[in-house]
């Protein structure tokens, strides 16, 4: 196996991913954003985020200072919230505690909120070219074929053989070429389905190719049934604008402002007596929208509410009356913006007549 790497490192040279707006730099601070962006997300969703994130924030000194709120409202969209709060609270410990500079040493990155031993690895290779083992989902897939490591990389077992094989691969120069190569491999040769073992730099040697066994590594995750919950959320609209709340930092969706939520059996009328001092009828039951979550399924009743009385808005820590022209750039769940974006467009009929209807 000692030719892996170089193959890899050649092959990169010759057909990698060169281009990629994170690339060609050694600044630490475009890295790691990268790197954090791109945990369970793919490279086309996370580039357009990239891009707007550091037009906003050009350095980790002007990430540190912004509210965790405008910080939301540049990641919504792009899923794993908690992702986004981890990085804010890992750039106020560099600026406050390594003023500014984060550490070379990838012990130390993994001391920070949100790097795992993986991403520690990958930000020390590229901006420092230090020597480390990744492990993100692609390289793992690489290496369980190649090596014909078979189970489900999950397990603690699997994952520590996987860990055994990356440490031993790995050459002792060109560890940025080597990485990328690493990256770019599992994303566009050694495929989940269809993987284009013709244009493998590495397949002489590939267990799972040689012994036609492609699909059997790495083994799926366990089958099993997700659970499934469902809530009602609140539409109150009031002269083209949407009430909102901002949600609990813990939590699905943390810190981001969305609708009211309550139990689908709930009564909507009492509860915003009890919470806002306010007085609404619910108008219209919208259609159910169905989200999934990594560990469950969710179901969405929307409520579409009529106005009766509303308190001061001065009244109201933690809510929001938001223009509905204004929900593209809101800090605001992916499937509550996509219905009120579809609130927002101009039309008769269908939700907007019926709610016209109900308002008179």
């Amino acid at each position: 196996m000692n030719s892996f790497a170089p193959r890899l490192i050649a092959w990169h040279s010759r057909a990698g991913r060169k281009d990629l707006p994170w690339q060609n730099t050694r600044d630490v601070y475009r890295i790691w954003l990268s790197e954090i962006m791109l945990q369970q997300t793919q490279v086309a969703t996370v580039i357009p985020y990239y891009q707007r994130f550091l037009a906003s924030f050009p350095d980790v000194h002007a990430l540190a200072s912004a509210p965790i709120e405008r910080v939301l409202e540049h990641w919504s969209g792009l899923g794993y919230y908690r992702r986004a709060h981890l990085l804010h609270a890992a750039a106020r410990i560099v600026v406050s505690r390594h003023g500014g500079v984060f550490p070379r040493d990838a012990a130390l990155l993994t001391g920070l909120p949100g790097i795992g031993r993986s991403t520690a690895a990958a930000i020390a290779a590229f901006a420092y070219g230090t020597r480390g083992a990744i492990l993100d989902g692609n390289v793992k897939r690489v290496l369980a074929r190649h090596a014909g490591i078979g189970g489900y990389p999950g397990s603690a077992a699997v994952e520590a053989a996987l860990w055994s094989e990356a440490e031993a691969r790995l050459p002792q120069n060109g560890m940025e070429s080597y990485t990328q190569a690493m990256m770019d491999l599992g994303a566009t040769r050694c495929l989940r389905t269809k993987p284009a073992c013709a244009l493998c730099p590495v397949a002489d040697d590939c267990v799972a190719c040689i012994t036609h066994r492609i699909g059997d590594f790495p083994a799926p995750r366990p089958k099993k049934t997700l659970p499934h919950r469902a809530i009602a959320v609140l539409l109150i609209e009031h002269r083209r604008e949407v009430f909102l709340e901002r949600r609990p930092d813990a939590g699905i969706w943390g810190g981001l402002w969305s609708l009211p939520e309550l139990s689908v059996g709930e009564d909507a009328e009492a509860i915003c007596r009890a919470r806002f001092d306010a007085e609404i009828v619910t108008a219209v039951t919208l259609p159910d929208i169905e989200h999934g979550f990594t560990h469950f399924t969710l179901t969405i009743t929307p409520r579409l509410c009529v106005v009766k009385r509303w308190p001061a808005r001065a009244q109201e820590p933690g809510c929001l009356w938001l223009p509905l022209q204004d929900v593209a750039g809101a800090a605001l769940p992916a499937p509550i913006k996509k219905l009120l974006r579809d609130r927002a467009k101009p039309r008769f009929g269908s939700l907007g007549l019926e709610f016209a209807q109900v308002a008179r």
